[in-house]
């Protein structure tokens, strides 16, 4: 499993994917959790786990999303369709 973190920076906000030493930055808490949610979907759709872990500016654990791996059958019924929401 992949662990994706966002925490604060004094301007800004840090996406971490846990082993990768390539961090993305965000003027927002809001634009770099859309960044973890479209990461953890294409891991998903590659049959990776992974963990959204959101800290809010204090430090502290505001909320953690689990995202599984999806079987083959469900990844092709995605990309065929791809306007149709996949229960995982």
């Amino acid at each position: 499993m992949r662990v994706i973190a966002v925490t604060a920076l004094p301007d800004g906000w840090k996406l971490t994917i846990d082993n990768v030493s390539n961090d993305m930055i965000f003027r927002s808490g809001r634009e770099a959790e859309r960044a973890a949610r479209r990461l953890a979907d294409r891991l998903a759709r590659a049959g990776i786990w992974s963990e959204i872990q959101l800290y809010l500016k204090d430090g502290s654990l505001a909320a953690r999303f689990l995202s599984p791996a999806r079987d083959a059958h469900i990844r092709s019924a995605s990309i065929a369709d791809p306007g149709r929401a996949v229960a995982a």
